[in-house]
């Protein structure tokens, strides 16, 4: 029997792309004792900015009641802080601390290893073509 989808199924393709650039990344973030969910948060907080709790989801690309654990176990083991937005009471605001902003350092440095081997492997005008497509998909998806 054959199928009668004309394409590939791109979720899936792009699922499996995402683990196994994730197979190089987890041990990293494990040896530190970090979850991709972790990992994604404190990226998202790297450049030292503070940010309100639902633009920290989106970024890290997480839903409410998920990150609201995240960040309580980040904030026990001293990675992130929570506060009050000054301007309005009624939400929090998200910052790293110094330790998580020198562990983003550290493990954005073994990272890029990966990165650097990636290019020589698979091509620096091919690796740049890609995330050009993927950034015109990801904008043609948002219309």
């Amino acid at each position: 029997m054959t199928s009668s989808l004309k394409h590939r199924n791109l979720p899936s393709l792009l699922l499996q792309a995402r683990e196994s650039i994730m197979g190089h990344t987890r041990p990293h973030l494990r040896k530190n004792g970090l979850s991709d969910q972790q990992w994604r948060v404190l990226r998202a907080l790297g450049d030292g900015q503070q940010l309100e709790t639902g633009q920290v989801a989106k970024d890290a690309y997480l839903l409410g009641p998920s990150l609201t654990g995240v960040l309580t176990r980040m904030e026990r083991d001293g990675l992130i802080q929570r506060n009050k937005d000054p301007a309005d009471q009624r939400r929090t605001v998200v910052s790293a601390t110094d330790q998580g902003l020198e562990l983003v350092k550290r493990l954005s440095r073994e990272i890029a290893q990966h990165y650097a081997d990636l290019e020589i492997t698979y091509g620096k005008g091919k690796l740049v073509e890609l995330y050009k497509l993927l950034d015109e998909l990801i904008a043609l998806e948002r219309q």
